[in-house]
């Protein structure tokens, strides 16, 4: 089964678990970070498994000690310095969220470790989101001196509430597994102190019952669920136009050197009002 999925999506490691069950992994340098191939590659793998008959249920999780750092310093450098690269990876970001709701298979994730960016972008809007309770989870935009974009604006509110939605988004604080399930941004937390080992079990638990299950019946109760997602795409669609314009502005320049350097940033970029 895995055979066309590693031939065409490089970046992503794959493992077929039987009996329809599908683990798609996130390995690579930097805690798993994501490169400009990779990105691609982690919107359009959800259109692959949709349509793959022998695929009932997604498994997604990361490779090592994290679940992902995000999008890499390279692509972040190239979205903000050449305006076809941002305008390729803007259709893939509305791309990456997009197709993660409309596909009609379940997926679930599991979560430990630090999860920011575009990883954090699939692991939330998993179906079913397994994490270990002391995962660190971030959204970071505006820490890098970007709006809120990505999936922030079509899911933190319904998951967590407009209140939580508006502290974690606005100021990038991060937050633990346990807090995560706590607000409701989560379906379930795992203590991992001794690994993260019983995250992965509980999650393929979960996606064996899943694929055992009435598989019209859960795949159109996912899609009308999702329905509430879709009622945001007007929202989403700004948050990324947003968020990506900034990164033609001064403000990004010192978010990503404050990164780079382990440093908190000075922002004294001009505002619209």
């Amino acid at each position: 089964m895995i055979d066309r999925y590693v031939a065409e999506f490089d970046k992503l490691t794959f493992a077929d678990l039987g009996q329809g069950v599908l683990q798609v992994t996130l390995e690579g340098p930097g805690l798993n970070s994501v490169d400009e191939r990779a990105h691609r590659q982690l919107a359009d793998v959800w259109l692959t498994i949709d349509r793959d008959p022998d695929v009932r249920v997604a498994l997604l999780t990361g490779a090592g000690r994290g679940f992902s750092s995000g999008g890499s310093f390279e692509m972040i450098d190239a979205i903000s310095t050449d305006y076809p690269t941002s305008l390729r990876i803007l259709r893939e970001a509305r791309d990456l969220v997009l197709n993660v709701i409309n596909c009609s298979k379940p997926v679930v994730s599991a979560i430990w470790g630090p999860a920011v960016g575009a990883g954090l972008v699939a692991g939330l809007l998993a179906d079913v989101s397994v994490v270990g309770s002391n995962a660190r989870i971030i959204d970071g935009h505006t820490r890098l001196g970007v709006a809120a974009g990505d999936h922030a604006a079509i899911c933190w509110p319904l998951l967590c509430g407009m209140a939580k939605a508006k502290y974690y988004l606005l100021t990038c604080r991060d937050l633990s597994g346990a807090e995560a399930e706590r607000i409701g941004l989560v379906s379930v937390c795992i203590d991992d102190t001794d690994g993260p080992e019983g995250v992965l079990d509980e999650a393929t638990t979960i996606a064996f019952e899943l694929t055992n299950g009435a598989q019209q019946a859960i795949r159109w109760t996912k899609r009308t669920l999702n329905h509430s997602y879709r009622l945001l795409e007007p929202a989403f669609d700004a948050s990324l136009a947003y968020e990506f314009l900034g990164f033609f502005g001064p403000d990004v320049a010192e978010g990503v050197a404050s990164h780079r350097e382990r440093r908190d940033p000075s922002f004294d970029g001009p505002t619209s009002e």
